[in-house]
């Protein structure tokens, strides 16, 4: 993985380009492999319809980046010269979403085709910015991003060159103002435009370029990877919410093992987890090892079409920073129990300030966190009611992760394993075999030396669905 990071930040072939074409180079069907029966007939259907109606419209984005990299797109977007309201005019499905983003949702079923109106570079002058249109904060964030252009300036306005082609299903041609095909033929994630201003206007650009080079196995060109350290602290002025969303597309999009290791190399990861930065600074061993089995626990699944949930996510993501604080409380003498409860609702409180976690999954997390204490804790009927809680298989599941990166739990791991599969004598057996051991809560952490193992329940721990 070390290896992957040195080669993530490629020197570019040429000389980065800075400006956009006055005039596109227009690749032919004769010159790209897309055809339009590739792209969603809705989609198809829109242009079409814009078209005719006198409007430019064409397939922009990622559906075009992913259908020349032989790529399934996930959605399929349109842009086009019709503002939201004319879009909204020509088709009774249409519905305008968005404030600081005007956007036009046009609904086939369950299928949504997303329009744009083309978008226009903001007014340099505060004086000249329309605040009802276009807005910046100080260090030049776009607070509201209403400003509508040209189809130039649509492309001068999109993040990276590969993002940057759009593709007219009528003429089945392929405009490029910005040498988007050739960044794509060579694996590339160039910024248009000045990286530093880009970055500034939306920091959100640092994370995206991230993941489109996990997922798309692409390097970022050196000229737009060289601002991204000092500017990573910007993240911390995103809202909580969008921050959310964002990491949600960068762990749950089947690459989050390769994500994760560059945003800890592009310094992305501390204005986005601090705690868990922290534990990678003072315990990186075991605090890297777990973070990335649960990641490619997840990417398998996804890879697998199992289900995810960022509750199991968060926790691992979260609980390299949580054995410190139960340790400060229980020296405080408070009960192992408690301690794990006040520790968890600290630390999610403080990682929500960040991200905002929504109630839905910040229950989930605690439970997971809980039953580390409960595992332990067999004696009597425990076992069984534990076994009935509707937590335990990710409680379980979690446990295996925290054997796998090294945490020593005397064999609580495969005792459980064994315990789900035997009968109800066996079980009674496992019970008395306990005895007068001392149940302890979750054990500190410690490294295993390396040549122990641990058996398995159907390989490795899961990053559980439940």
């Amino acid at each position: 993985m070390l290896k992957k990071l040195f080669q993530s930040f490629r020197t570019p072939l040429r000389k980065p380009q800075q400006h956009i074409r006055s005039t596109p180079e227009v690749l032919n069907s004769s010159q790209h492999s897309l055809q339009r029966g590739q792209f969603s007939r809705y989609a198809v259907n829109i242009v079409e319809r814009l078209q005719n109606a006198g409007y430019q419209a064409y397939l922009v984005g990622g559906c075009v980046r992913d259908l020349m990299l032989n790529i399934t797109p996930k959605d399929f977007d349109v842009a086009t010269s019709a503002t939201p309201e004319q879009v909204r005019a020509e088709f009774r499905n249409a519905r305008i979403i968005g404030r600081r983003f005007k956007l036009v949702h046009i609904h086939f079923g369950r299928e949504i085709i997303e329009v744009a109106t083309f978008r226009a570079n903001h007014p340099q002058d505060d004086e000249e910015e329309d605040s009802n249109q276009s807005s910046r904060n100080e260090s030049g964030r776009i607070l509201r991003d209403n400003v509508y252009g040209t189809l130039e300036d649509d492309a001068q306005r999109r993040d990276f060159t590969i993002n940057a082609l759009y593709y007219d299903p009528v003429s089945e041609r392929i405009l490029d103002y910005a040498n988007g095909v050739h960044d794509i033929r060579n694996r590339l994630i160039r910024l248009i435009g000045d990286p530093e201003q880009r970055y500034k206007e939306d920091p959100v650009r640092m994370l995206r370029a991230v993941r489109f080079a996990a997922k798309l196995d692409f390097g970022i060109e050196k000229h737009s990877a060289t601002p991204i350290r000092p500017l990573a602290p910007m993240l911390r002025d995103i809202p909580s919410a969008r921050l959310f969303e964002e990491v949600l597309k960068l762990f749950l999009s089947g690459y989050a093992e390769p994500t994760f290791e560059m945003l800890v190399d592009l310094e992305l990861f501390d204005p986005l987890f601090p705690a868990s930065s922290q534990s990678l600074e003072y315990r990186p061993t075991y605090t890297h090892t777990l973070i990335s089995q649960a990641l490619r626990n997840t990417d398998l699944r996804i890879k697998q079409n199992k289900p995810v949930t960022p509750a199991f996510l968060f926790a691992a993501l979260l609980w390299p920073a949580l054995p410190a604080k139960v340790l400060r409380l229980q020296e405080r003498g408070m009960p192992p129990i408690p301690a794990m409860q006040e520790a968890a609702n600290e630390l999610i409180i403080e990682q929500c300030q960040r991200i905002a976690i929504p109630k839905r999954f910040t229950m989930p997390i605690r439970e997971i966190w809980d039953m580390q204490e409960r595992l332990p804790r067999r004696s009597g009927k425990r076992a069984d009611l534990l076994l009935d809680n509707p937590r335990f298989r990710a409680g379980y599941d979690f446990l295996l992760l925290r054997e796998s990166a090294g945490e020593e739990t005397d064999g609580l791991g495969e005792w459980w394993t064994d315990y789900q599969d035997a009968n109800d004598s066996e079980r009674r057996t496992m019970i008395s075999e306990l005895g007068s051991k001392p149940e302890a809560g979750a054990p500190r952490k410690r490294r295993r030396s390396s040549g122990a193992k641990r058996k398995r329940a159907g390989g490795e721990p899961a990053a559980s669905g439940e």
